[in-house]
C-alpha cells in the first residue's frame, strides 16, 4: 500500500504541482527560453550558443560540444593548460580571430574568443570580444559602429543577481536584432 501512495504521489501528483508552478509562474525558462523570430519561426534558445561564421554575424566562443553546439554532446574537451594539443589550436584560433577582425599581432585577444566553455554550449561572449568583432560586423552590413555597439549594449547581460561574474552579451539575440535592422 506504502508503494502504491508513494508511486501516485511522487510519479503522478508532485511532478503535476511542479509543471503547473513552472507553466504559471516562469512559463520562458519552464519551456526552454526559447526565442521566436518576428516571422513566427523558432529562432532558438537565449541558454544555448550557436555555431555563426560569416562577417555579418558576431561569432560565438568556440565549441567543443560534439560537431559544434550539439546539445546532445554537450561538454568541455577535457584537454588541460599543459596539453600541446590545446596550446596548438589556441595559438591558431587567435590567428584566425586576429585577422577576421582585421587587429595587429600585438593585440590581446580575448580569453572567451579562443577557449570553449565548459559545456561547449555557452550563448554568451565577452563585451570585450563583441566590441572587438564590432567593426567586422558593421562593415559587412554597412552600418554605422555607433549603430552596432548600441545593439551590443542592448543585448548585454549584466552579471548574475547583479554581483558575481562578468556582463556577457547574448550572440543569438545580437544577431537576431541586427537582422532585423533594415
Amino acid at each position: 500500500m506504502a508503494t502504491l501512495v508513494l508511486a501516485v504521489v511522487c510519479c503522478g501528483f508532485y511532478p503535476l504541482v511542479v509543471f503547473g508552478i513552472a507553466q504559471t509562474f516562469f512559463p520562458g525558462p519552464a519551456n526552454g527560453s526559447l526565442i521566436v523570430g518576428s516571422d513566427g519561426t523558432l529562432r532558438g534558445s537565449k541558454l544555448l550558443g550557436q555555431g555563426f561564421v560569416t562577417e555579418k554575424y558576431f561569432h560565438s566562443r568556440p565549441s567543443a560540444a560534439g560537431n559544434g553546439y550539439d546539445a546532445a554532446s554537450s561538454g568541455g574537451s577535457n584537454l588541460g593548460p599543459t596539453s600541446q594539443k590545446l596550446n596548438d589550436v589556441v595559438r591558431e584560433r587567435i590567428d584566425a580571430y586576429r585577422k577576421e577582425n582585421s587587429l595587429k599581432e600585438t593585440d590581446p585577444v580575448p580569453a572567451d574568443a579562443v577557449t570553449a566553455s565548459g559545456s561547449g554550449l555557452d550563448p554568451h561572449i565577452s563585451v570585450r570580444n563583441a566590441e572587438l568583432q564590432a567593426a567586422r560586423v558593421a562593415k559587412a552590413r554597412t552600418l554605422s559602429g555607433e549603430k552596432v555597439r548600441a545593439l551590443i549594449t542592448e543585448n548585454t547581460d549584466s552579471a548574475g543577481f547583479g554581483f558575481p561574474g562578468n556582463a556577457g552579451v547574448n550572440v543569438l539575440k545580437l544577431n537576431l536584432a541586427l537582422d532585423q535592422l533594415k
